[in-house]
């Protein structure tokens, strides 16, 4: 297949989802909550893949289990959204994806969301998450925290939090177009991105975090201290306005002589990777990320 033979389903539901937020402006936040759960269905079911409810100390959970699971290794996902919309049932497939290529359990997290609950309520729910794991037997090193969009946010915010409680972090991290942009100063791409606008980033920063800084490190981990970080694996779409906020977190992680890698899907749009299964650069990011993952995981 060519690129010029390709239709991009995930660009293909983005006009759609921006079509519909410009005939009601004024869209109410469950509006664009039950909206936004069709990111699933730009992505193939995958196989050998099986899910289950859980608990995770009071938090609704999913696990997405691959049939060859490794049962020492772990990843905590966090869906994005954000901060706002997004949900376990959402993301469920391009997790189970990733559960698939990783060959480990993936436990999708059901954290608070805006306006509801302001930020860092989130982090703090991740942080629940990840000390659950531990109890259930897991070594913090052989856990990777992953997410998208905000999600990425938070799995990165999720080691800065950790380290300011004197915990045990990850072993691994992977965002995968994560929000390190809140302020839209890093935009790259306004003109290619068609669901990631800088006005639709600000906007949702501001819902999540009130009165908190956009420059704090829990907001935005690139101006947290990176020294020590554990190794982390960035993708994002060429289209995307969100690459230029990646590109600065990959200058300080380097500064602090943290391992990154960054991973560009040409031509692609906001976390891409929703299109698994029917885009040949979400399968190759989604397979690349988890081989990666796996090495640093032992």
């Amino acid at each position: 297949m060519t690129s010029t033979d390709f239709t991009d389903p995930l660009r293909t539901l983005y006009i759609g989802w921006v079509a519909r937020m410009q005939a009601d402006p004024a869209m109410s936040v469950q509006a664009m909550r039950d909206m936004q759960e069709e990111w699933h269905t730009v992505a193939t079911e995958p196989r050998g893949v099986s899910y289950e409810s859980v608990d995770a100390d009071g938090l609704s959970a999913m696990w997405c289990i691959p049939t060859d699971e490794d049962p020492t290794t772990v990843v905590l996902y966090f869906h994005g959204g954000g901060f706002i919309t997004g949900s376990l049932h959402s993301h469920r497939k391009m997790a189970g994806h990733l559960a698939s290529k990783i060959r480990s359990r993936v436990l999708v997290v059901d954290y608070r969301r805006a306006p509801e609950y302001l930020y860092p309520a989130q982090v703090e729910d991740g942080v629940t998450a990840f000390r659950w794991l531990i109890s259930q037997g897991y070594a913090p090193d052989r856990i990777a925290a992953a997410g998208d969009s905000a999600g990425g946010t938070l799995a990165l915010a999720l080691v800065v939090s950790l380290r300011e409680q004197g915990l045990p972090t990850p072993g691994a991290v992977v965002a995968l177009s994560p929000g390190l942009d809140w302020d839209g100063e890093w935009m790259v791409n306004e003109e290619t991105d068609i669901l990631a606008s800088k006005a639709i980033i600000v906007m949702m920063g501001a819902i999540a975090f009130g009165d908190r800084s956009t420059k704090d490190p829990l907001c935005n981990p690139t101006y947290a201290d990176l020294a020590g970080f554990p190794p982390v694996y960035l993708s994002a779409g060429g289209h995307e306005n969100l690459l230029g906020g990646v590109r600065k977190f990959v200058e300080a992680a380097g500064a602090a002589d943290v391992e990154v890698t960054l991973d560009v899907a040409p031509g692609r749009q906001h976390v891409h990777t929703f299109a698994v299964g029917n885009d040949p650069e979400a399968d190759r990011t989604i397979t690349e990320a988890a081989a990666w993952a796996r090495k640093r995981l032992g």
